[in-house]
């Protein structure tokens, strides 16, 4: 009788739980719907890039504090998760698997790099969560090299082949230089795309590349390579790589007596590029993704400064497109089902600080965006270096 009487309660109970939803963090009402839709963030908050993983990271949780304010998204408040990657592609692996499988986003924003957001390619498929990458400009990312779509990786910036289609052509077509020479990362996706697509474009509208000269990641000496240059006597240097060996680059090209134009694109926009190399950097050219006086884009660099006290970085404005992008995208999806959202996000539209979004179906990278040319130059009144925005500019 005792053991009839146990296996009722038991069987009572697991009727009880099982009526109230035990795996809800609502108590007793049992109703997911009213839980916050996490969204996931991953990037560099340690290690060379974490000025620019931290600038992102903060801008994430402005504008989630500030759609949390405004009652949220379909009636839910929104949570953020961010997750350092270090700058590592393998961090940046586990980072997303914990994600997806302990946190439960319901999409992923970020990387900052290249490296990073192909890494993680694999476990957004197995798990069915995208990802928004903010500045990684690798093709490969979104698109396979059989031409098919990585079905959950998608982006809000321009590509490699596309900045460095913009760079070769405004130095052929606008600046007229004819000899270009190239310093650049070996150990780097990002660096080897750009330094592709520049050539290619730049010699199939008359140029000659005079000298190609290689260095890897966390070198601090570029005499020997940039020694060689300076006998090549080019009009222009591309250097497709990040501020960091910019600045250390730029500084010893000067040294060494060498005066030709210098250029890169979206890897070089930091504070910290003018403090240490801003008189050697004045005259360069840079592709970016938008103009930093633009009137568009002022409100969200003045919010930015209210909230943290400082200048935001690219990242500040990337990410902030590609959370305009989800938002919109949860809003079409009318839930935060992660394969609902992955569907929406090439059916939806956004007004972004960087240009209209619009993923493309077949690519998942935006449509239609032109790049900024920009040049550094010091401003006589304040003193300081800065962006002067030249004109809009696209591949042809």
């Amino acid at each position: 009788m005792k053991r009839k009487w146990t296996l009722f309660v038991s069987i009572l109970m697991v009727l009880l739980l099982a009526a109230t939803g035990c795996g809800s963090t609502n108590g007793a009402s049992g109703d997911a719907t009213k839980d916050p839709i996490k969204i996931g963030w991953i990037g560099s908050l340690t290690g060379d890039q974490a000025p620019w993983g931290k600038c992102e990271s903060q801008t994430v949780q402005m504008l989630i504090d500030e759609t949390n304010a405004n009652g949220g998204v379909l009636g839910r408040q929104l949570e953020l998760v961010a997750l350092d990657t270090k700058g590592d592609a393998n961090e940046a692996v586990n980072a997303v698997k914990r994600l997806v499988s302990q946190d439960k986003v319901c999409a992923i924003l970020g990387p900052n790099a290249s490296a990073q957001a192909l890494a993680i390619t694999g476990v957004l498929e197995s798990a069915g969560v995208s990802d928004i990458a903010t500045v990684a400009t690798n093709p490969k990312i979104t698109v396979k090299d059989d031409g098919s779509v990585n079905k959950y990786n998608f982006r809000v910036c321009f590509t490699d082949p596309y900045q460095g289609s913009v760079a070769a052509g405004y130095a052929a077509d606008v600046l007229k230089y004819k000899n270009a020479a190239i310093l650049y990362d070996v150990a780097s996706d990002y660096s080897q795309g750009f330094m592709q697509y520049f050539i290619e474009t730049f010699e199939a509208k008359g140029g000659t590349i005079v000298a190609k000269e290689a260095f890897k990641a966390g070198d601090t000496d570029f005499r020997p390579q940039l020694t060689k240059i300076k006998k090549a006597n080019p009009d222009v240097i591309l250097m497709p790589y990040y501020y960091k060996e910019v600045a250390l680059s730029a500084n010893q090209a000067r040294d060494l007596g060498i005066t030709a134009t210098l250029m890169g694109g979206d890897g070089w926009p930091s504070d910290t590029l003018f403090e240490m190399a801003g008189k050697s950097l004045e005259g360069s050219y840079v592709v970016n993704h938008f103009d930093y006086n633009d009137p568009e884009v002022k409100p969200l660099t003045e919010a930015y400064i209210a909230k943290y006290g400082t200048t935001p970085e690219i990242n500040c404005y990337m990410v902030h497109d590609a959370y305009k992008v989800l938002l919109a995208a949860i809003e079409k999806a009318g839930s935060a089902d992660p394969q609902a959202i992955t569907d929406a996000l090439t059916q939806v539209q956004v007004k972004g600080v960087t240009g209209t979004i619009k993923l493309g179906e077949k690519t998942h990278n935006p449509e239609g965006k032109e790049a900024a040319i920009q040049k550094i130059q010091l401003n006589p009144e304040t003193g300081e270096y800065e962006y002067a925005f030249m004109q809009k500019y696209g591949a042809n």
